[in-house]
């Protein structure tokens, strides 16, 4: 199975080598048809701290860091 990348924007780099990820994807309603945004945050391993709050990232699903975390950082997007 394909391992899932997204792409969102760093609201927290207070911890360290962890960062907090807003995801936001947009969908149209089913029965309204109006476009639908919900976003979900995500944990993700940052090993260097090199991501500040504010920047754009890419995010891929990886093997269980700790309790929360189970993203890691691939790029600046």
């Amino acid at each position: 199975m394909p391992r899932r990348i997204l792409q969102g924007t760093v609201t927290s780099d207070k911890n360290d080598q962890t960062i907090t990820v807003l995801v936001e994807r947009r969908f149209k309603h089913p029965l309204l048809q109006k476009t639908v945004r919900k976003s979900k945050k995500y944990r993700a391993h940052d090993a260097e701290n090199q991501f500040k709050v504010g920047d754009t990232v890419r995010i891929v699903e990886c093997a269980p860091i700790s309790k929360t975390k189970r993203w890691t950082v691939v790029t600046e997007a």
